[in-house]
């Protein structure tokens, strides 16, 4: 059998930035442990599997490439499946609309988090997620994670605040604001040691993030757009998932349901530009919504178009 694939940047302007994800087209079903093993030879953060839903039994899924306005979508990394991707739901749209000559300006997507919304915004893609925001940690569990917190930041940083995201089992770490962009950037943590800290079931991603150069200034305007030259952010963060099969993700959209939330409520802002500071590095707008949802929005480019044999 040979399947359709792509390989597309996402959160990102130009090739080999962003987060890489793979999205494979199916309109076949394959069993799990096939859709896994693929994800594993893949070995990117996420591989991505989406169908048509609308197509009657009569119709030839085929044809619903560009006629379908939804779809299932599920999300793989080389060791398991997640509930909820980022920036393989962008990826994935972006194919729809660049690749497979879908015609509807928004399309949705059925997933384990629900039904998920895509929609084209000049150059952006915009991704309609549910709001995750952090709460507090119990004290108990705050000294189990100590050791963690330490060889993830290191000694020399001092943390803020600490809180946890239990819906998406995501760690945020905040770090004073004394700390530079530079000092985040610097984080090595050994991903063995976080894994032999921490076996993965309350915890699996730890999100290191820091006040940017944005939110010192005055608040902004409501209604404000951003330029693609404004290099400043509100937000800079990175983000580790050894549990999840990945050591560093480049730019995680699901990360940012947690830390939008997080730094609107401490910037009083509904809007941010955010980085996350990876090696490759990614750009997103985050738009807080009163209805508990979080609009991302970023543009993507697709790498490697190809078939893979299974």
């Amino acid at each position: 059998m040979r399947l359709n694939i792509f390989t597309v940047d996402a959160f990102a302007q130009k090739p080999f930035t962003g987060n890489p994800a793979a999205v494979v087209p199916l309109i076949q079903t394959l069993q799990d442990s096939t859709l896994q093993d693929i994800a594993k030879e893949l070995n990117l953060s996420e591989t991505a599997y989406v169908s048509p839903t609308s197509a009657s039994v009569e119709e030839d899924k085929s044809q619903q490439w560009g006629k379908s306005s939804r779809f299932s979508l599920r999300w793989f990394t080389p060791t398991n499946e997640v509930p909820l991707c980022g920036h393989a739901t962008l990826a994935t749209a972006h194919v729809l609309f660049h690749h497979l000559n879908n015609n509807h300006k928004q399309i949705e997507f059925e997933t384990k988090s629900g039904v998920l919304l895509a929609r084209k915004l000049g150059e952006n893609i915009l991704l309609d997620f549910p709001k995750n925001p952090p709460g507090e940690l119990h004290p108990s569990l705050r000294a189990d994670l100590a050791g963690l917190v330490k060889a993830t930041v290191g000694d020399d940083l001092p943390v803020k605040e600490l809180k946890i995201s239990h819906e998406t089992k995501k760690l945020l770490v905040r770090l004073e604001d004394s700390c530079t962009r530079q000092n985040l950037e610097s984080l090595r943590p050994d991903t063995g040691i976080l894994m032999s800290l921490h076996d993965g079931s309350v915890i699996k991603g730890v999100m290191v993030t820091l006040r940017g150069n944005l939110a010192l200034h005055k608040k902004e305007e409501e209604e404000a757009t951003y330029s693609k030259d404004n290099k400043e952010y509100h937000v800079l963060s990175r983000y580790f998932a050894p549990w999840n099969g990945i050591p560093e993700d480049p730019v995680t959209g699901g990360a940012h349901t947690v830390l939008g939330p997080y730094w609107s409520e401490e910037l009083g802002i509904t809007k941010l530009k955010c980085r996350q500071c990876s090696p490759r590095g990614g750009d997103l707008d985050v738009t807080i919504r009163s209805d508990g949802r979080v609009d991302l929005a970023g543009q993507a480019t697709t790498v490697i178009q190809g078939y893979i044999n299974i």
